[in-house]
């Protein structure tokens, strides 16, 4: 009851507010968790393009029967980009492998006495996502990732 008419008070009914206040908060919180699962997607898939180009490098150390130094470490090369890329078969388009020798006697920078390959992974993430990338993630999402790892070959043990 009021205190000034005495009269009974009527609530005020507030029908819908909670559908426009949901209306209003939930694009925020949909934005939200997506940006998290597309940025998840990105750090699975760089660090899937690491692992393989690791998993590439220790290929390279296996013997591969060739003639002479030089057809030794290509065949360690190819080797090392074929088991690089089968590591990274599940992502919807094939990683490209580029493998890159240094022969003795420059070889490494740390050891030039020794032989180097590196594995290089690259992956064009903005032109093959693993999820759809809404136009506001669009401009923080890289172009593409890249894993790289190097191995060191000792020449004596090339053949």
């Amino acid at each position: 009851m009021s205190r000034v008419t005495g009269k009974p008070m009527r609530r005020t009914t507030q029908r819908g507010t909670a559908a426009v206040e949901f209306a209003i908060v939930f694009p925020v919180f949909f934005l939200v968790l997506y940006a998290i699962i597309t940025y998840s997607m990105v750090f699975l898939t760089q660090q899937s393009l690491t692992a393989a180009a690791e998993e590439g490098a220790r290929a390279a150390l296996v013997w591969q029967s060739a003639t002479s130094d030089e057809l030794a470490l290509n065949a360690r090369a190819t080797q090392a980009c074929t088991r690089a890329a089968t590591v990274v078969s599940w992502l919807p388009v094939a990683a490209h492998c580029t493998p890159a020798i240094s022969s003795a006697p420059s070889g490494c920078t740390n050891n030039p006495a020794m032989d180097c390959i590196q594995v290089t992974l690259t992956y064009a993430y903005e032109t093959n996502p693993l999820v759809p990338i809404l136009p506001l993630l669009s401009i923080a999402i890289p172009q593409s990732l890249t894993g790289q790892a190097t191995v060191q070959i000792d020449p004596e043990n090339l053949l």
